[in-house]
């Protein structure tokens, strides 16, 4: 039978194949190279001057190329990344053979978290030039990525109380069994009464930790990590991922590493959405995880229409008969009264209350006609006061988008579709459901902040298509390129301006000398 035969081993070759011969024209790890190569690190805040004396330092650039190659392609332990540059025929092409190790691979994303939020800044403002990013619905969601801290290494107050009750009980024990004890057997006792000492100094430590900082938990390891719910009653130690995600292409632009719930996360992100499309113009779609009168409230201030979805009642809120449930009380804003299904009026007497955790205020609405009133069995389980309604002063704001949400409903199933899409593909077939660094959030975002610059450039090179990238760069880098060298002669400009400008000066030059259009600089 015959089969394929591979080459010797031994052979030699006369004309040896280049690293420019072994990569295709189309090769995927050219568009990453002219990207990094059209940025301005300093700019960035990328450290690229050294001092003269000692060892010279490795290029930002190169660096940058390796971690975002490695993230393109499921490679993020700083190990394995110098691994591939001494055996990744890629990585040896995108690197000039250069082959830094792990530590200073290591080193530079540890050190540059916020330099690298401004490259996935720099996928965002490419795919809005590419018309990637339409900029009229967004969907927000958020993604738990498990910490390097394991739960026995996270505390809360009643897990310190549990801990040091355990071992006042042993010391108790220990101490009794001291007393009958002979003296062969007393100094393994005294070893063991000091051991549990020592471990309730620990425990006494974070205890007060607890209390100065005012927080509710403690994670030894990676300091800023908290457990959270991931779904239904499981928890990690993990960090909230916010993302928000443009519905024309799933892509998202805009991320932020936290280590709270979603409650109060939906006005920040649609800020943050409003200052990068430059518009409050969309429409924000959300789960009930966002379900927050003060947030809604935020969004109303913006002038932006929020679609979000509503949680059900809490059993404790619900009547006896859920037909006399507060929803089926119809509220007079002008008279400023409720009126029960029984046709009976609740007012107010005023005064404004504030919650225990003193979140929000609210009014109290009653009626006395409760004492008369045939349905009260099925309206209320009070004893005394009768039915009582609380309304907060952002009830307006819940019942506004509730109509909202009954006229759009349509529209809103759409969410899941289009802020889902990166996490599919971020989690569930790259396996990125992890935070690889720790030692807090910072280092965190960068970790993260790489995730999302490989998924925007994959989506971006998926989308337009690699010819299609350099087709599409063609039709437009003239005018752009001369649009912003005279603009930057004639007109001064802010430093943000001044960045994106520079941004967009650098990164159609290389296109240039890549494409090898005929371009007279000179001229302009």
């Amino acid at each position: 039978m015959k089969y394929i035969v591979g080459k010797d081993r031994q052979q030699s070759y006369i004309f040896p194949v280049s690293l420019e011969e072994a990569i295709t024209e189309d090769n995927e790890v050219r568009l990453i190279d002219m990207f990094v190569t059209s940025l301005d690190l300093k700019v960035f805040g990328f450290r690229v001057h050294f001092p003269e004396n000692g060892r010279p330092a490795y290029h930002p650039k190169d660096l940058l190329k390796l971690f975002i190659y490695g993230y393109m392609n499921k490679i993020r332990s700083s190990r394995d990344l110098e691994k591939e540059t001494k055996r990744n025929l890629e990585v040896m092409w995108l690197l000039n053979s250069l082959s830094p190790d792990h530590n200073t691979i290591s080193n530079f994303r540890r050190d540059n978290p916020k330099a690298i939020k401004k490259v996935f800044r720099a996928t965002v403002e490419i795919a809005k030039n590419f018309d990637l990013i339409g900029g009229k619905i967004i969907a927000g969601d958020s993604t738990k990525f498990r910490a390097q801290n394991s739960k026995k290494n996270n505390f809360n107050q009643k897990k310190i109380d549990r801990h040091v009750a355990y071992i006042d009980q042993k010391l108790e024990e220990y101490s009794k069994l001291l007393v009958i004890a002979d003296d062969n057997r007393k100094e393994e006792i005294k070893k063991d009464i000091d051991k549990h000492k020592n471990r309730k100094d620990s425990y006494k430590k974070l205890d007060n930790q607890l209390k100065e900082t005012g927080e509710k938990q403690i994670s030894t390891s990676d300091p800023e990590s908290r457990q959270m719910i991931i779904r239904n009653n499981i928890t990690e130690v993990a960090y909230n991922v916010q993302t928000t995600v443009d519905s024309k292409h799933n892509l998202p632009f805009d991320y932020k590493v936290t280590n709270h719930n979603d409650s109060k996360a939906m006005g920040n992100m649609l800020q943050r959405a409003k200052s990068i499309l430059r518009n409050n113009s969309f429409t924000a779609l959300y789960d009930k995880g966002y379900h927050t009168g003060s947030e809604f409230a935020l969004a109303d201030t913006m002038g932006i229409k929020t679609l979000v979805a509503i949680p059900a009642i809490p059993r404790s809120s619900n009547a006896p008969d859920k037909r006399y449930n507060v929803e089926h009380f119809d509220y007079d804003e002008k008279g400023d009264y409720y009126t029960c299904p029984e046709g009976y009026q609740l007012k107010s007497n005023g005064v404004w209350y504030r919650t225990w955790n003193n979140a929000y205020r609210f009014r109290q609405f009653k009626t006395n006609m409760c004492n008369v009133c045939t349905a009260r069995e099925k309206c209320t389980t009070s004893k005394h006061n009768g039915k009582t309604i609380q309304r907060s002063e952002y009830t307006k704001y819940l019942v506004a988008n509730k109509i909202r949400v009954e006229k759009n409903n349509e529209l809103y199933r759409k969410r899941q579709q289009i802020v889902e899409h990166p996490f599919g593909t971020i989690k569930r077939q790259w396996g990125f459901d992890h935070v690889l660094t720790k030692m807090g959030m910072q280092r965190a975002g960068a970790d993260i902040g790489f995730i999302m610059i490989a998924y925007n450039l994959k989506r971006i090179f998926n989308i337009v298509g690699k010819k299609q990238f350099s087709k599409h760069l063609k039709m437009f880098i003239s005018s752009c390129l001369s649009l912003i060298i005279k603009s930057r002669q004639l007109i001064s400009f802010s430093k943000p301006v001044q960045i994106m400008i520079g941004l967009f000066h650098n990164y159609f030059q290389v296109l240039l000398v890549n494409h090898k259009l005929s371009l007279n600089l000179a001229s302009m």
